[in-house]
Order: structure tokens, then sequence, then C-alpha cells
């Protein structure tokens, strides 16, 4: 009996765990093919994104843990009709790749990686030299659940995937501001394939998990 005890405890944690590990994927994007980029009506009015006060946050995970980090964006503009986006598109500085949860040599190490600046490991993830720029573009705007989600083209290593995420919008005075929910994308459709499970079946407990958590912060400027 105390056997039989011990061994649904034992049963039990593990499922708990394995669950822990899991996690719950947040606004998860089905990325599809590349759509046509959305034109703004001749009345929007155009905002010129301020890289400075903009930025996109991210999070990767594994079995042991995560690593969370930011991203800068090079430039950008939307076109907007009564506060709301109508067209526009941002470019992603892959060469801004920062560790926020890390220091010294650890974080240093984990950079350069992400970045493929080692020989060897160019293609594990970003390779920002053959790739140093990401692009989003806006292709439509839809409601959902009472969420508005903003549609459109992202494209990473020369791959661009049609995704969707929840984001609002908001303009006071010259200035509009744009903020999205968490939401996640799976890396392996922009071929970021090091160490995927998905990808290779032979890894054990050493993978890492194909969801990226993303959220963007942009503030543009009436132009």
């Amino acid at each position: 009996m105390k056997i039989r005890f011990a061994s649904t405890l034992i049963i039990t944690a593990l499922l708990i765990t394995a669950y822990s590990c899991k996690g719950e994927k947040q606004n998860e994007t089905e990325a599809s093919s590349a759509e046509e980029v959305k034109e703004a009506p001749v009345e929007a009015i155009m905002y010129n994104v301020d890289v400075a006060s903009s930025s996109i946050n991210w999070t990767g995970s594994k079995l042991t843990g995560k690593h969370s980090g930011t991203l800068s964006l090079a430039s950008g503009t939307f076109e907007a009709k009564e506060g709301t986006v109508m067209s526009g598109s941002f470019i992603i500085d892959m060469t801004s790749i920062n560790v926020t949860d890390l220091e010294g040599d650890d974080k240093t190490d984990l950079e350069g990686h992400l970045k493929g600046e080692k020989e060897g490991t160019e293609d594990h993830f970003f390779n920002v030299a053959k790739f140093p720029k990401g692009v989003f573009e806006v292709t439509g705007i839809s409601e959902k659940e009472g969420k508005t989600y903003i549609e459109g083209n992202l494209t990473l290593k020369d791959i661009k995937k049609n995704i969707s995420f929840p984001a609002t919008t908001s303009v006071e005075g010259d200035v509009m501001t744009l903020n999205t929910e968490i939401f996640t994308i799976n890396r392996t459709d922009w071929s970021v394939n090091y160490a995927s499970k998905s990808v290779f079946g032979d890894l054990g407990d050493k993978f890492i998990n194909d969801e990226i958590e993303i959220k963007i912060s942009i503030k543009a400027n009436k132009s």
C-alpha cells in the first residue's frame, strides 16, 4: 500500500512538473502564407515610429528555465484613421538582440549565440550577419472576441509569414501608441530550428521550446 501510494505521488508530481514546464501559450499565432500589404485611405494620418521609445520584448524557454530580452526597431511608419491603424510597417534591428536576465559572460555568450557570432553557430538562431533586419507589414485589421487584431507579414531570415495578434492603439495629440498583448510565435516557421524537438528527434531533455513570447510597444509621432 505504501509503495502504491508513493508511486501515485511521484506520478502526480511528474505531471504537475510537466504541465508547469510546458506553460500556457499566450495568444498563440498560426503562421500562414504572406498576404498583400494593406493600403491606407487618403485621409489617414501618417506617423513615424520613435525608435528610441519603442521596443520588442521576447521570452524563450526550455525545460530548465527561460531567458528574456529586447529588440530595437530601426525605423517604421503607420497610417491611422480616427485612432485606428490602417496600414504601416516597421523594421526590426536584429543586431540589437539584448538579453536582460543575465549579466557578464553569460549575457555575452547567449547574445553571441542568438546572433550567430561564433563560427559554426551562424544558423543556430538568427544569423544577424546575413539577416540583419526583420520586417513587419500590416495586411489587415480584424475584430475577434471583443479585441482588435493586427494582421501582418513578419519576415525573419528572409522567410515571410502572415500572423495576427491582439493590440490596442491610441492617439493623444500628435502621438500614437501601439501596444500588443503578449503573443506567441513558433520560431521554426522562420527556420530557427536549433535544439527544436519538433525538428530533431534525439534531444532528450536538451531541447529549447519552439514558442517565443513577444510583446511589442511602439510610440510614433505625427509626420
